[in-house]
C-alpha cells in the first residue's frame, strides 16, 4: 500500500522537534490519524465494489453483499465470473485513485461452472492474473481452502499436527506437571480455533483427546487405567485445572452457531448459515435441548443445593437475559450437561466411581498448588482419591501376584482396609501417628486465632439502625461477624499431644479426653474439638459418633453453669476435609484467606501422612521419623 504518499509526520515534545517524516506503508503505530484514512480508503472501496454487482443469495432467499472485508482482506463472491470482472475493475480503479495496490500473489480465485471447478476464466486486477484454488490452496484465518471446498483432509492434517506437538512437549526436559501446564495454556487454545471453523466429526475430537489423556496420565504418573473423568470432571471431589478437548470443542461450536444465528446484522442472522457436525452430536439440537432446560428453569426458579440458605444464590435467569448474557447461559449449561454424563459414566466405575458418596466438600487444584507438590505425592493423591493405587487385592486381580491380603495382618488388603481398617496398623500407632501429625497443625491453628486480639461482643440489648425516608444507609467497612472467642479475652487451651490431657477441673472431672479443649473461666465458656481421620465414606458416621460421645460430658458442663460448644471435626485419609471442619474455623472467628489456607495445610499433612503409611505397608516394624 503507498496511500500515505504525499503525507508527512513529525513529533513534538517540550524540548526539540523531530524533522518530518515520510509515511510510507501500514499503520503507524500510537497514530490515530494513519487509522482513519485507513478504514475511510476500505469503505470507499468497499461501497464501489458493491454498486457493480449483487453477492449471492442463500436457501433463506437473502441476497448477500458482493464484497466483504476484514481488516485489509477482502472476499468477493458472485453469481457469474462476469460480475466478477466488473467487480474487480472497480476496485482497481478505487485503489488506484487511494494510491493503494493489492497483491495478486498472496489472492486466490475460484470459478464454478455447473457444479465443477473451471480454470478457463481468468481474473485480474490491477494488471497481475489471480492464482487459483485448483493450483495453489492458500489458508485464511486459521482454515485451508482449496479447490474442493471441504475439510476432508484436514482431521487427518490436525491428528498429525498434535501429535506432533504432543512428541515435542514429551522430549522437552520439563517436569510432568509442566508439560501438563503447557497443554492446557498452549496446545489446547491453538487447535480450539481450527476445530471450531472447520467441519471436523466429534469422532475425531474423541480419537485426539484420547491420544491427549494418554500423554496427560503419563506426566502426572497415572495409570493406563485411569479414568478421563477424574482428569477433566468439574463436579468430582479433587478437580484438576485442566480442560477437556472434547467439552471445549461442543462449547465452541455452539458459540459459533449462536453467533451467526443471533448476529445483529440482518443479512447474517436472516442467512441460514447452518454448523455442520455429524448425528452422533449435532450442535443444533444440543442448542435447542440447552434452550429448552434453561427455559424449564425459569419456570422451576431458583433451587438450593445441600446446605444453601435460602436467598443465597442468585442466577441469571433466560427470560430477563440479552443476547450475550443467553449465549453465555447456552455455553455454560451445555457444560453442564457434559458434566452429567460423565457422572452417570462414573457409576459404572466401581471404586473409582465412590466419590459421590462423599459428604466432603469438592477441592479445586490450581496451577499454584500443583506447583508445591513432588511427582509421587502428586501421584499418590491422584490415585488415592479414585482408588488406584496398587494394592494386593488390585495386583491379584491384574495377575501380578497371587496374594491378595494385606502383608501385616493377613485380611484382604485394599486401599480402605491398608488407610484406616487394619488391626496391626493401629495396634502399632500407625493410624494414631498420622492422627497426631494433622492434630499439631491443627492445634497450632487454634492457637494463633486464641492469641488475635478481638474487640468484645457488646453486652445488652442490640438496637436497629433505621434508615430515614430519602436516605442511603452508610456500609460497614469490616466485617462485624461474631465469633465465639470474642466472648472473653482470658482463653486457655490444651491439645492431647505431648503428654495425655487432663480436663480441666474447674470445668468438670471426667476421664474422656477431647483432642483439644478451650475455656475461659470469667466468661465460663468451654470448646471441646474432637479430631477424626476415617476412611472419606464414613466421615457421617464418624461425626455422629464423635457428636454422641461428648454429649454427656458437655450436659454436665451446661449443668455447672458453662457455655459449652462440641465441634466433632474431621478430615478424611486422603486428604479431604469435612464440613465440620469448615464451620468450626468459621465458628472460632478464621474467616477467608486464613481459613482456607490453614485448612490447605490440614489437607497436605494428612496426605503426607497417608502417603508415609503407604510407602512402608510392608514393613511388619513400625518406627515413625
Amino acid at each position: 500500500m503507498n496511500y500515505f504518499n504525499g503525507i508527512n509526520l513529525r513529533f513534538s515534545s517540550n524540548t526539540f522537534t523531530t524533522n518530518w517524516l515520510q509515511l510510507e506503508k501500514g499503520i503507524v503505530t500510537g497514530c490515530t490519524i494513519s487509522v482513519i484514512p485507513f478504514v475511510m480508503d476500505m469503505n470507499m472501496i468497499i461501497k464501489a465494489a458493491e454498486r457493480e454487482s449483487t453477492g449471492p443469495k442463500t436457501n433463506t432467499e437473502i441476497r448477500l453483499p458482493s464484497s466483504r472485508g476484514f481488516m485489509d482482506d477482502m472476499t468477493v463472491t458472485t453469481e457469474t465470473d462476469i460480475q466478477a470482472r466488473w467487480v474487480l475493475a472497480a476496485l482497481d480503479e478505487m485503489a488506484t485513485w487511494a494510491r493503494m495496490r493489492f497483491k495478486p500473489g498472496k489472492s486466490r480465485s475460484l470459478v464454478v461452472r455447473k457444479g465443477k471447478v473451471t480454470i478457463k476464466f481468468k481474473l485480474c486486477i490491477q494488471g497481475e492474473e489471480i492464482p487459483s484454488l485448483e493450483d495453489k490452496p492458500i489458508k485464511c484465518l486459521g482454515k485451508w481452502f482449496d479447490s474442493s471446498l471441504k475439510d476432508t483432509h484436514y482431521p487427518n492434517m490436525l491428528r498429525q499436527q498434535v501429535a506432533e506437538v504432543l512428541q515435542r512437549i514429551e522430549k522437552s526436559e520439563l517436569p510432568g506437571k509442566f508439560k501438563a501446564w503447557v497443554f492446557q495454556h498452549g496446545l489446547l487454545p491453538r487447535v480450539m480455533w481450527p476445530l471450531m471453523v472447520n467441519d471436523v466429526r466429534i469422532s475425531t475430537v474423541e480419537k485426539l483427546e484420547q491420544m491427549i489423556s494418554k500423554h496427560l496420565r503419563k506426566w502426572l504418573g497415572l495409570p493406563p487405567s485411569f479414568t478421563n473423568i477424574g482428569l477433566y470432571g468439574r463436579s468430582t471431589k479433587l478437580q484438576m485445572p485442566i480442560s477437556s478437548l472434547v467439552e471445549e470443542f461442543k462449547v465452541a461450536k455452539a458459540r459459533l452457531m449462536l453467533t451467526l444465528r443471533d448476529s445483529e446484522d440482518e443479512k447474517v442472522g436472516n442467512a441460514g448459515i447452518q454448523v455442520r457436525t455429524e448425528r452422533k452430536w449435532s450442535v443444533s439440537k444440543a442448542v435447542d435441548s440447552a434452550e429448552s432446560s434453561l427455559k424449564h428453569k425459569d419456570v422451576v426458579g431458583s433451587t438450593n443445593v445441600g446446605r444453601e440458605g435460602l436467598g443465597t444464590k442468585q442466577t441469571q435467569r433466560w427470560g430477563k437475559a440479552g443476547k450475550r448474557e443467553r449465549r453465555d447461559l447456552v455455553q455454560k449449561e451445555i457444560r453442564n450437561q457434559e458434566e452429567q454424563a460423565r457422572s452417570a459414566r462414573a457409576v459404572q466405575f466401581g471404586p473409582q466411581g465412590d466419590w459421590p458418596k462423599w459428604s466432603t466438600p469438592e477441592r479445586k487444584l490450581t496451577w499454584q498448588e500443583l506447583w508445591t507438590y513432588e511427582p509421587l505425592q502428586l501421584s499418590f493423591l491422584l490415585r488415592a482419591a479414585y482408588d488406584m493405587l496398587p494394592t494386593p487385592q488390585y495386583l491379584q486381580r491384574w495377575k501380578l501376584t497371587e496374594d491378595p491380603t494385606c502383608p501385616l495382618c493377613g485380611s484382604i488388603g485394599t486401599l480402605r482396609y491398608i488407610l484406616s481398617s487394619c488391626p496391626t496398623a493401629l495396634a502399632q500407632g500407625r493410624y494414631r501417628w498420622r492422627h497426631d501429625q494433622v492434630l499439631r497443625m491443627l492445634a497450632d491453628a487454634l492457637e494463633r486465632e486464641r492469641k488475635k486480639e478481638r474487640p468484645r461482643k457488646k453486652s445488652g440489648p442490640q438496637f436497629i439502625s433505621f434508615v430515614k425516608e430519602g436516605t442511603t444507609k452508610l456500609i460497614a467497612t469490616t466485617s462485624s461477624r461474631s465469633c465465639i472467642l470474642q466472648d472473653a479475652n482470658d482463653w486457655e487451651m490444651r491439645a492431647d499431644l505431648v503428654k495425655k490431657l487432663v480436663f480441666p477441673e474447674e470445668v468438670a472431672h471426667t476421664t474422656l479426653r477431647p483432642d483439644i479443649v478451650l475455656w475461659s473461666k470469667t466468661a465460663k465458656r468451654v470448646i471441646l474439638v474432637e479430631l477424626t481421620v476415617p476412611w472419606e465414606e464414613r466421615i457421617d458416621v464418624a461425626y455422629e459418633l464423635m457428636k454422641a460421645k461428648y454429649q454427656d460430658l458437655a450436659d454436665v458442663c451446661r449443668e455447672r453453669g458453662w457455655k459449652t460448644w462440641i465441634f466433632p471435626v474431621e478430615i478424611g485419609c486422603r486428604g479431604f476435609p469435612s464440613q465440620s471442619v469448615w464451620k468450626m474455623f468459621g465458628a472460632l472467628g478464621a474467616e477467608g484467606r486464613v481459613r482456607k489456607t490453614t485448612i490447605h495445610a490440614l489437607d497436605k499433612t494428612d496426605e503426607r501422612s497417608s502417603s508415609w503409611l503407604w510407602l512402608r505397608r510392608s514393613e511388619p516394624n513400625w518406627k515413625p521419623s
